[in-house]
Formats: structure tokens, sequence, C-alpha cells
């Protein structure tokens, strides 16, 4: 038995029952859970597909959402589910990754046409409001039965599939059957805490502040829509422009960092870091806050297990890294893509389901494992001279960029490459033996818990 299948064989708390609490009871295939691009996604592919799709959104869309900037490998997704168009028409073309350093003279852009397959020559930037709202009215086009302001309460598994308590914002409470179930409730994360299978990431810990600004200082022409990253001494900041004259700023520090902010207002401890990095700053010297400021925490985590019998966890109800790269919404919808095969699979063809779900559990840690090596090493000194100063033996600046472009499920050729690039990664570690000890070590300090550097600091 494996760890999903213990999971599963845990018994839910059922609803409470009795003529104050009616409980309507329905049916369908397929239950997904949570209206972002990862369930609104697999629940557009299995209603096609003709199986009859339930999406319970706890929300009522549009809705408040980061994770404005996209990839270019997710335009393809868009035409595979129609909405090409319309998210051409709420974007920005972003036609490359600029990085600033506050240890180099120079900025460094890459542009997705140098990468390896040059068909994908730019993306989008997207208020996810707008975003998630395309998605979601599309499941609902394509046959979907899409219910908002209905929150899951409890499932409970069992040998023919599972049994979905949710509550209405009036009340009203039901219970569906199942045959499936699939998590696509992002960070609430849903069955992994249910289940108890959702753990810190040992390997990285960030928390995240962030706002949209009026009147920042953009780039000319096509690098308009360009995003922005900067390091900084507690982590980096993004700088995304959306099309409609805003423009997302937001720092991922560790998580000491985020106990400075000693009562002030979110609005204002967002100001005062931003005064730490004097390149964002300065383009943002005439911008004023037009938004709400938010902070989250505990912004990295993983979950032992991607599916059980009937259940599979799609994008952040699975995994979190780090926003750096822009992956998140691209892997959540490139997850659902294969966990629509493997559902299909599940219910027309019951003898081929543990083939299925194999292969979707190895698409799944794909593109987490392969963006997180990146991730865990960009405040290391040695990655940040090799960002900004790229070279391209063996086109490993070419297959860099295909990274970046989250081309990493197709056939482009990259991977060779991307193994020379961590071979000359450690050579140069190497050369620079103190610094990069000294690096590790801080690094190490740096993704404690705030609690065990709590616990550190009185000992």
């Amino acid at each position: 038995m494996n760890i999903a299948d213990q999971a599963v064989d845990k018994p839910f708390s059922r609803p409470a029952t009795g003529a104050a609490a009616e409980v309507s009871e329905r049916d369908c295939d397929v239950l997904v859970i949570g209206g972002g691009p990862a369930g609104s996604t697999v629940a557009t592919l299995l209603a096609e597909r003709g199986h009859r799709v339930t999406l319970l959104e706890k929300d009522h869309h549009p809705r408040f959402h980061i994770g404005e900037s996209l990839l270019p490998a997710n335009l393809q997704l868009f035409d595979k589910l129609g909405v090409g168009d319309e998210m051409r028409a709420i974007g920005i073309e972003k036609h490359a990754a600029e990085f600033v350093s506050p240890d180099h003279d120079c900025t460094q852009t890459f542009r997705f046409a140098d990468a390896w397959d040059k068909s994908m020559p730019y993306a989008y930037q997207v208020r996810r409001s707008e975003f998630d709202h395309i998605l979601l009215r599309n499941a609902a086009r394509k046959g979907a039965e899409v219910i908002e302001g209905c929150k899951v309460k409890d499932v409970e598994f069992h040998a023919d599939g599972a049994s979905v308590a949710a509550e209405r914002e009036d009340g009203r409470r039901e219970r569906w059957q199942a045959r499936f179930v699939i998590d696509a409730s992002g960070r609430d994360t849903f069955l992994a805490n249910r289940m108890r299978a959702k753990h810190r990431n040992p390997h990285h810990n960030s928390s995240a502040l962030y706002g949209h600004f009026a009147n920042a200082k953009r780039h000319c022409g096509s690098a308009e829509g360009n995003i922005s990253i900067y390091w900084f001494e507690h982590g980096w900041f993004w700088f995304i422009p959306l099309a409609d004259g805003a423009t997302s700023v937001g720092a991922v520090t560790w998580p000491y960092y985020m106990k400075r902010r000693n009562g002030r207002s979110l609005d204002a401890f967002l100001l005062d870091t931003i005064a730490l990095c004097p390149p964002l700053a300065e383009r943002l010297g005439e911008a004023r806050l037009v938004s709400d400021v938010h902070a989250t925490g505990n912004f990295s985590y993983t979950t032992d297990h991607t599916h059980g019998d009937h259940y599979l966890l799609l994008g952040d109800a699975y995994a979190f890294i780090d926003p750096v790269f822009s992956s998140g919404v691209m892997l959540a919808m490139q997850g659902a893509f294969y966990g629509a095969e493997a559902v299909d699979t599940c219910l027309r063809q019951p003898a081929q389901k543990r083939a299925a779900l194999a292969r979707f559990d190895k698409a799944a840690r794909h593109g987490p494992r392969q963006f997180s090596w990146f991730i865990y090493r960009m405040t290391n000194p040695t990655m940040r001279d090799l960002f900004m100063g790229p070279r391209n033996p063996l086109r490993v600046k070419d297959a860099l960029i295909s990274l970046l472009a989250g081309d990493i499920y197709g056939k482009t050729p990259i991977w060779a490459s991307l193994a020379v690039f961590k071979l000359i990664y450690y050579t140069a570690a190497l050369r620079h033996l103190p610094r990069t000890l000294a690096a590790l070590r801080r690094r190490r300090r740096n993704i404690r818990p705030v609690e065990d550097q709590e616990m550190a600091s009185h000992a």
C-alpha cells in the first residue's frame, strides 16, 4: 500500500445531520474543488470529453489573486482551451524577463525569442481576476456545472469514489457522490491538509508582500510589458506591468524579514521595503499605491503524494515553491491537461488506472523538480554571476531561456545543455569556495522558520 492509499484510509468527520441541517444529495462523475487555473482547465477538458463535471468554488469570480505573470508555454494551452483571443484582449505582451542585481553594474535581459525553440517569443501579463474569470466561464460554456459561493467542507473516500459535503453561502448543504475528486483548491490545499500530507519545504522558505501601483516608470516600446526581477538584501522583488496601466510590485523575502514590520501598516512596510532597493525605488518614485497591500506567509510547501485511487492534486494544491520564474500558472494548467488525461482513462478504462496515475505522477513532479534546482540557488552569488553574465557554450543560454519560457514538457532538447549549465555552476562555486560556503550558511539561516530562529536567538 502506498502513502496516498494510507492517507485515504483515514476516516473523515461527517457533517452534522438532523432536521436543522437537511442535506441535498447529488452525483457527478468528477467533482473539482476550486475554480482557479488548474480547476477551470481540468473541468473544461473533462466536460469536453463527455464526463459530468461539477466544479465548486468558494468565492465569486472575478476576485483578486496574485500571480499575474505568465510564460510563453501558456499560450498554446489557451488555444487548446479555445480562449486564446480572450487572453490576448486582457493581456500586455511580455517579451522578456529582466534581472537587476545590486552586485552588478548592468541589467540582464533574457528575450524569449532567443530560446531554443523560436516559436514562443512572448507571453502575457494579466490581471488574475480577469484571467481566472475567463477560464471559469469557459469551463461552464464547455459543459461543466460551475457553482460559485460553495465551500467544500468534507470528503470521505470509499471503494467506488467519494462523498463530498459542501455548503453554499445561504447555508444550504449538499453532498455529491463522485467517481473521482480533483483537488485544485490552490494554497488552501484542502485534501493535503485533511490528510496531513502537506509539509513545509525543507529546501526553501519565503514570504511575500505585494500591491498594485499607478504611474510606475515602464520601459519603452515592446519592452513595456517585460517583467523585472530585483535582488536585494532580504530576497527579491517583482515588477509586473499590467495592460490597464497598473503595475504589480511584490517582495518575496526570507521569513525573518516579515517579523521586522513591528506594528507598521502593510502599506508602510511595503514602501519601506521598496526603499531598500534603489533601482526599484527610482522606478516607483512618482508612483502611488492603488490597491490594498497583501502579505502571505509560509510560501513554500509540498505534499508527499500527487494522487490516490479516486483523486488527484493539481497545481498549488500539490506544491508551491517560489514565484521567481512565474511558473505557477503554467504548471497548474499543464498539470490539468495531464490530470484530465489520467482521469479520463481511470473512468473509461479501469484496467489502465494504475498506469495512467503513474504517468500523471511523473508529469506532476517533473515541473516543480526542474524549476526548483534553479529557485533554490537564485540568491546564491554564483547563480547571480551566471545570470548577469550569461554565455552560450553548448547552447546553455538557449536552454536556460527555454526553461524560463516554460518549454519543459515538449521535445525541445534542452536537458543536456541544462546539465552543462549545472556543471558550470558547480565549477564556479568551487572556484570561489569560501564565498560559496558563506552563502550556504547564510541561506540555511534564512530559510529556517521564524520560530526556529527565535529559539536559536534565545539559546
